[in-house]
């Protein structure tokens, strides 16, 4: 699996005007972005005794999460992602889901899994059967994204994230969500051998330095 560098900021709105002007500047929005950005919806998934927040609340250093997702509320492409973490550096694999399929998912209907094509998939039906792997929150935001070509470089802004809190019925149009409590709004900054000098000045702001942050732990608050 290719290993990406990442690094996330909180900003404030400030920070955020800033950043429009000087990445619209030196990148391009993503072309899958109507005017500029997109709603993402993601549903993870956590053990009982929730493995994938603890690891992530306490820094480990390998650590891995399931979540399946999609955008602009558009139900037609739904994506199984596992994201992994080593030393700091992130790979995610992913494989593509039908809206029933995903339901199924939601509804504990596993069976169909076990023989599936899709390895990933497989590995999911393992990790749900063997580690009680199961979904735990809806997670949605909106998203500003940009690329560059040179290092493969993708910066996102991230904003109006809410939870789902215990809901886990993410295809529901209508589910309710609340704004995560004191969630700021997110820079993130990927690429892969290298950083170019112009998005490295461009994403640099005074008083601001690379922090962890999650979004599943941020929309955990409540339980």
């Amino acid at each position: 699996m290719e290993q990406r560098h990442e690094w996330k900021f909180e900003i404030d709105r400030l920070d955020l005007l800033l950043l429009r002007r000087r990445l619209g500047a030196v990148m391009r929005p993503d072309p899958h972005a109507k005017n500029g950005r997109y709603f993402i919806r993601s549903l993870y998934f956590d053990t009982p005794e929730d493995r994938a927040l603890r690891e992530k609340l306490d820094g480990v250093s390998r650590r891995e999460k399931f979540r399946v997702r999609y955008y602009d509320r558009d139900t037609s492409l739904i994506h199984l992602e596992r994201k992994s973490k080593l030393a700091g550096l992130g790979s995610k694999q992913s494989a593509r889901l039908s809206a029933e399929e995903a339901q199924r998912l939601v509804d504990g209907d596993l069976d169909w899994m076990r023989a599936d094509s899709r390895g990933l998939v497989r590995e999911l039906y393992v990790k749900m059967r063997t580690q009680g792997l199961r979904p735990r929150t809806v997670v949605d935001y909106t998203r500003e994204p940009f690329v560059y070509a040179p290092g493969n470089v993708r910066v996102t802004l991230d904003y109006d994230i809410r939870t789902g809190l215990f809901a886990t019925d993410f295809l529901d149009a209508d589910l309710p969500t609340l704004p995560a409590p004191d969630a700021p709004i997110l820079m993130e900054v990927k690429w892969d051998a290298f950083l170019p000098d112009p998005i490295r000045r461009a994403v640099a702001l005074p008083g601001r330095r690379a922090a962890a942050f999650s979004k599943y732990a941020q929309c955990r608050i409540y339980g």
